[in-house]
């Protein structure tokens, strides 16, 4: 028996946080959920990571440790993923939270096989606290997991709608890729993912499509594996 695609969608915090660029906005957060049910209907199975950015970034200086400062973005990442996940609920899916390190009730402990117990239940899977160490980004979290769950692929929604050679905001010259291969995206360090997440991408075969979240549609279409954005293959 064939099994059902799956894929680990990431989202960035920002996003989720609409023009107030923190906290969250209601609206933007159920149209996602909207997108992702229309998807998990069909039988895929959907992981789902999201970063920390509408409540902290990471930071430096005389007034706090970096190790510290890591601490707090990955309980962001948690605050994110409840919060995410109950509005999911509210549109009729069944979800879960796996972090890598105890949360008290809040969340259950990652591990493969919990993981893919989830999806056999239909639900979707939020990774939530990056990889549970410093110095690691939720970029780095997403591609891990992906690769332990033996994903097809990882779906980045960004705020530009795909790869390019350059920066689209600020070279109004810059090319846009259709397709890529992760060994260009690592040699020319085009700021797909960071250069670590990558590098783990290249060395484990696993493709990754980038499209804009604000494209109408955009999640839903490309969870069904429709990509009007960039396609990385390996």
């Amino acid at each position: 028996m064939e099994r059902a695609r799956r894929v680990l969608l990431k989202l960035s915090g920002e996003a989720l946080a609409g023009e107030g660029k923190t906290g969250f906005d209601l609206p933007t957060v159920q149209n996602v959920a909207r997108q992702v049910k229309e998807a998990a209907e069909e039988g895929v199975q959907i992981g789902i990571v999201i970063g920390g950015g509408n409540f902290w970034r990471g930071r430096t200086g005389n007034e706090i440790d970096r190790t510290k400062s890591d601490q707090i973005g990955m309980l962001a990442t948690v605050m994110n993923a409840i919060y995410v996940s109950e509005v999911f609920r509210s549109e009729g899916m069944k979800t879960q939270v796996l972090t890598p390190f105890a949360c008290g009730s809040m969340t259950k402990l990652f591990s493969k096989d919990r993981a893919q117990k989830y999806w056999d239940h239909k639900m979707v899977v939020f990774f939530a606290g990056g990889t549970g160490h410093p110095y690691f980004s939720t970029d780095t979290g997403v591609a891990l997991r992906a690769i332990e769950t033996d994903a097809d692929e990882i779906l980045l929604a960004k705020a530009v709608d795909g790869v390019y050679d350059s920066d689209p905001r600020t070279n109004p010259q810059a090319k846009k890729y259709d397709t890529i291969t992760i060994q260009e995206v690592v040699d020319k360090q085009l700021g797909v993912m960071d250069l670590a997440a990558s590098i783990l991408c290249m060395e484990n075969h696993m493709p990754m499509a980038v499209f804009g979240l604000n494209e109408e549609n955009s999640i839903a279409n490309a969870l069904k594996g429709k990509i009007n954005g960039t396609t990385v293959t390996v």
